[in-house]
């Protein structure tokens, strides 16, 4: 996972600035499937929001799918989305929830150049 750019490939800090479909994104998580990133948020936050797809550094390949689980429980989920797809928007109501785990998966193809960004993401917590 990369904080801000996309994943890269080989080591912690690799990634390139994210973009999706061509749009670029200041700020998200970048993640290879199979990734799973964990957020405990103890009961404060009501809703999580992000726009998702396939960065643009895999020029075109991928697939991946996003699910937002609150609490073990899929609150938000995706189909499958493709490289060169237009980011789409996610978003999920965590009210209550303990923990939140942001994953994605590789598409069902095997998870070469599965490079997914969760662009923009914002918790509302307060």
């Amino acid at each position: 996972m990369e904080r801000n750019t996309s994943n890269g490939e080989d080591a912690a800090g690799d990634g390139r600035p994210m973009s999706i479909a061509g749009v670029p994104y200041a700020k998200g998580l970048g993640v290879h499937a199979a990734g799973d990133v964990t957020v405990f948020l103890g009961g404060a936050c009501s809703r999580f929001t992000a726009s998702v797809g396939v960065d643009d550094e895999t020029g075109g390949g991928g697939s991946v799918a996003f699910s937002v689980l609150a609490d073990g429980r899929a609150v938000a989920t995706t189909g499958v989305l493709r490289g060169r797809a237009a980011a789409i928007p996610l978003a999920a109501d965590v009210s209550g929830a303990q923990v939140v785990d942001l994953v994605v998966t590789d598409g069902g193809d095997g998870n070469g150049l599965d490079h997914g960004d969760w662009a923009g993401a914002r918790l509302t917590c307060g």
